[in-house]
This record gives C-alpha cells, structure tokens and sequence, in this order.
C-alpha cells in the first residue's frame, strides 16, 4: 500500500488546526494505557486490563451508539480483571473514540496521513470549517459502522474514520494534485493523488470481507464518501457566493 509521504503543493497558510489535531492525537495517546508511558497504569496485567477497561469506557461501542445506554462489561473481562465501575455517555464516546489509538503504530500510521493531507486540505477549507469538517467525518465513520454492526460490543477506536474523510475532500479539491509516497518495500515515488487514495479506497472496499481483521474497514469507507461528499457541496459553494457577492456590488 502507498504510504503518502509529502503533498507537491505547498501550503498557503500555516495549517495550525492540522498541527492541533496531530498534537491532541499524541497527547491524548502519551495519557492512555495503550502508550505504555503513564506509570500510573501499573505494569504487565494490571496495565492490561487498565487499557481494556479504558477503551470500553472511552471507546464506540456500537450497541451503545444504537441503543443510547451504556452496557455492562462483558463476563470475561470481569473475570480476568475485576468488577469495572464507571459511568459512560455513549454520544461523548463518539467524539473520544477519534483520539485513542491502540498502539504507536496505530497512532503514527494515521498521523502520517493527517499531516500529510490535512495541510491541503485546512488551505482549502479554511481552518474552522476544516476542523469542524473533521470531526462531522468522524461522527459520520463512528455512527456508519454502528448502524451496520448495531449489535457489536467491540469498542471502535482511532482518528483513521475522520482522516478517512480528509483523505476524500482532498480528492475532490484538489484533484490534480501530486503525493510523493512510499510504496513498500524501498520505492518513493511521485504519484497523482487520484491514484494514491483511488487504490486506498478499493483497498477498503475489497476487505470488507476479512472477518479476522481488527480494522474497521466500513468506517474508513463512511468517513472517505463522506468528506468526497462534502468537499463536492463546498466547491459548489464557493462560486455561488462569490456571484453573490459581485451582484451586491
């Protein structure tokens, strides 16, 4: 898979939003269980079950996305951790569920993505719709895959949903763009962008069958149309106001 590395054109303006959104993503990553780093998780087991415990808590579950109340810790991780005692919302869930990942991997793999794209993309947009956009593509991901697996216990976690809807705007608005990328095993190449995310979107599609995959694959693919879906409105958008605002004279 082509992994982008660099966008060919540059930035007009300094994308601070794309800066917090990675900054936050690694911040929140460094407090989590998952990062292995806050000493007060424990060690070995009990930091284990504190990760699990912390993903069921912070994560989106889509049974509770669908049903609106919190459910109980399953039998298992009662039995291998202990009694888990909070209270959850699940519509917050929606929303924490964008900045936990599971391991450095996870969290550098989405970064790299985000940092890459979502500059252009913040150019375009503007920082406040670019950052309000981002989070509507993760809430479209996060409720997408809930109400195609409503009855899923398994807590979603990770940024890939809303980057997934990054990675679409950017299709659409700038689509003659160029990414250097890194097609494994030792190639950089320079690539036009409808090829990079075109090939990752079908990537997507095609392993919607993988039942023994732990990527949500239908998220990805939820966030993807909806930012493809976004940036078509907004393009539109943009020469009807400017109409406008040349008939107000």
């Amino acid at each position: 898979m082509a992994l982008p590395l660099y966008d060919s054109q540059p930035a007009r303006r300094v994308p601070w939003v794309t800066y917090l959104l990675v900054a936050a993503n690694v911040v929140v990553f460094l407090m989590t269980p998952m990062a292995n780093f806050a000493t007060w998780y424990g060690d070995d087991q009990v930091r284990e079950c504190n990760a699990v415990e912390f993903t069921l808590e912070h994560g989106a579950i889509p049974k509770e996305l669908t049903t609106g109340s919190q459910q109980p810790v399953p039998a298992q991780i009662v039995r291998e951790c202990g009694e888990a005692t909070f209270d959850k919302i699940p519509w917050v869930s929606a929303f924490t569920s964008m900045f936990l990942h599971s391991n450095w991997l996870h969290l550098l793999g989405n970064l790299v993505a985000l940092f890459v794209i979502g500059m252009g993309v913040e150019d375009r947009l503007g920082r406040l719709r670019y950052l309000l956009s981002y989070l509507f593509f993760g809430l479209v991901a996060v409720y997408g895959f809930a109400y195609t697996s409503p009855d899923s216990g398994v807590p979603l976690i990770g940024a890939s949903g809303a980057i997934a809807g990054v990675l679409g705007a950017y299709l659409i608005l700038n689509p003659r763009g160029r990414v250097v990328s890194f097609v494994p095993p030792i190639i950089v190449i320079r690539l036009p962008v409808w090829v990079v995310l075109g090939y990752w979107f079908v990537l997507q599609w095609l392993s919607l069958g993988d039942k023994e995959s732990n990527v949500a694959y239908v998220a990805h693919i939820y966030g993807f149309v909806a930012g493809v879906a976004f940036a078509v409105l907004a393009r539109r958008a943009g020469p009807a106001r400017r109409v406008a605002a040349l008939s107000r004279g």
